[in-house]
């Protein structure tokens, strides 16, 4: 009888410490990182670091219709924020640029976001000219517009767009996001987020779409 009593609290004593070894585990696994809302925007005014001093307001303009904490934020919405880090490249300094935007507002709305650029856009692809008939096109300068860096002290070749970015008809967007050339990023422990060249000079236009996001930042799309 005796023998039973210590056999049944033996196996009470492992079950508890079954159960502890259990709950500690799951203590001690790390947590899912929430995934970040991107923000495909074109910004309202060019961008240049080491010109565009901190703490310059910018806006956007969301492409896109996104949804944010339940609230769907229409496209077209004004994305206001500004420019935290700001440094130009030289020759013995790495181009920096920080944008972060804090709020959005449409007609009928308003959220507050806390969403910094990335190093991601999606290029303008400029149709080519038909050829067909033997004869050379004059607007033929290019079929991808680039965004973001330019190497060394060049100015990117003009191109030919349309006026304003609510000309560009939305075929003319890449479906899909590129990352910038030369450009990394980097995340702090609050989430902010810095590009940073060593090659280039980072400057952002008013007719390229980039890409804000929440949560540090993105990885390639899929």
């Amino acid at each position: 009888m005796i023998s039973k009593t210590i056999a049944a609290r033996r196996a009470v004593m492992a079950l508890v410490l079954a159960c502890a070894a259990l709950l500690g585990q799951q203590k001690l696994a790390p947590a899912t990182p929430a995934a970040g809302i991107e923000f495909p925007v074109i910004m309202q005014q060019n961008v240049v670091a080491g010109k565009t001093l901190v703490g310059t307001k910018v806006q956007a303009k969301l492409a896109v219709a996104t949804l944010v904490n339940g609230v769907v934020v229409p496209a077209g919405a004004i994305f206001s924020g500004q420019v935290t880090e700001s440094m130009a490249k030289s020759a013995n300094t790495t181009s920096r640029l920080s944008i972060c935007m804090d709020s959005a507002q449409w007609e009928n709305g308003s959220t507050p976001i806390k969403a910094y650029l990335t190093a991601w856009y999606y290029p303008l692809v400029v149709p080519r000219p038909d050829l067909s008939s033997g004869q050379p096109d004059a607007g033929d300068r290019s079929t991808i517009r680039m965004g973001g860096a330019f190497p060394g002290n060049r100015t990117p070749t003009p191109l030919t767009f349309p006026q304003s970015p609510n000309d560009v008809p939305p075929s003319s967007i890449a479906q899909h996001r590129v990352l910038m050339k030369n450009v990394a990023s980097t995340c702090n422990s609050d989430g902010a987020v810095t590009l940073t060249s060593k090659r280039s000079h980072l400057k952002l236009d008013n007719q390229t779409t980039y890409v804000f996001a929440t949560n540090g930042p993105l990885l390639p799309a899929r």
